[in-house]
């Protein structure tokens, strides 16, 4: 499936989901801190949601994220295996790959999700995000520089970084080369 239809089709339920719980556009966007203009880009897929978008869109309609990117609900309750490779992948920004891996569960406190971060991000690192909750990560392969704040804390594998997301931040690879960490997002 292409990368803008799977915009689209985040889009859609977005939109389907803000309409059923009866919240207007000005109102989701006002819960979101952003202009009604900046929303509506969004729903409309002129252009992709940030994961961070897509949790606060989530939590404020209180659905799974599984139901923003799949279409479907979480099933399992009380334990969810997902093999090598059968993650749900999640596109959201230029030069990340996220794979989210306990998308099956239902009730998930925590989102926790393999990020590969492109080689390219090294020269261009990508924009500083924020969103509520608490992050840790920790590197599986490679070399990652994590902007946090004014700060900046090279990670290599195995090492870790546990932080309170609300600061702006973003990851880089380093070296040259792409890396893989894995990500865990206090709900």
């Amino acid at each position: 499936m292409a990368n803008s239809t799977k915009i689209q089709e985040i889009a859609s339920r977005v939109k389907e989901l803000r309409e059923i719980s009866d919240v207007s556009v000005e109102e989701m966007a006002e819960q979101l801190n952003m202009t009604v203009e900046k929303f509506l880009s969004y729903e409309n897929a002129e252009v992709d949601f940030p994961v961070s978008v897509l949790y606060e869109i989530s939590s404020f309609l209180r659905v799974d994220m599984t139901e923003l990117l799949t279409g479907t609900s979480p099933r399992l309750a009380n334990c969810s295996l997902v093999r090598k490779g059968e993650g749900i992948a999640v596109d959201r920004y230029q030069g990340y790959d996220f794979e989210s891996i306990a998308y099956k569960f239902i009730g998930r406190k925590i989102e926790p999700m393999v990020v590969t971060v492109d080689a390219s991000t090294e020269k261009e690192p990508p924009k500083m995000v924020s969103h509520t909750g608490q992050e840790f990560n920790y590197v599986l392969e490679g070399t990652v520089k994590v902007h946090f704040g004014n700060r900046e804390f090279i990670l290599n594998e195995g090492d870790c970084l546990y932080f309170d997301p609300t600061t702006p931040h973003s990851q880089n690879a380093m070296g040259g080369k792409d890396a893989k960490f894995l990500t865990v997002i206090l709900l």
